[in-house]
């Protein structure tokens, strides 16, 4: 194996880690969107798909860690010193990454709960216009019908 089949594995962890970045940002206006009175549901939409294309370009990175990891890893395993740098370093990304990923999932689950919030209210407020709709229907059915008076007599056998 070469000292690059290990860089390629530094190099992927350290993408998957500004990658993480790039989620938490997202996940930061999501809240920020969240916030406001009045949810924009089409910057939500876009925001959405971008975590969507962050997630599979997360999915593309571990998939290719995997396979180079899986290819050279008896021989990290068996010369330890001289991958020790790669190694190391290997180690304090992991460790980056896996506060990254802990902090992106309390997020996303703050989140969700004010998203469902969101969704919740507007559901009531459809809900109440809704049902206004209704008694002023009701209302105008009544009052058209209150003026009308049926023939006494009109012979309603057949």
């Amino acid at each position: 194996m070469s000292l690059s089949s290990a860089q390629i594995l530094v190099e992927s962890l350290e993408k998957k880690s500004r990658i993480l970045d790039e989620v938490i940002k997202e996940n930061e206006a999501q809240e920020l969107l969240f916030k406001q009175e009045e949810l924009d549901m089409e910057a939500l939409d876009a925001s959405s798909d971008r975590m969507g294309q962050l997630a599979e370009k997360l999915e593309l990175l571990d998939e290719g860690f995997e396979a180079v990891y899986d290819r050279i890893r008896s021989e990290l395993i068996d010369n330890k010193e001289a991958y020790r740098t790669e190694i190391k370093r290997m180690q304090v990304l992991i460790a980056e990454i896996t506060e990254k990923v802990v902090g992106i999932n309390a997020a996303r689950m703050r989140n969700k709960l004010q998203a469902e919030t969101h969704f919740k209210n507007s559901r009531q407020k459809i809900g109440r216009a809704s049902s206004k709709m209704k008694v002023s229907q009701n209302y105008y059915n009544n009052m058209n019908n209150l003026n009308y008076v049926e023939s006494h007599f009109y012979d309603t056998k057949k």
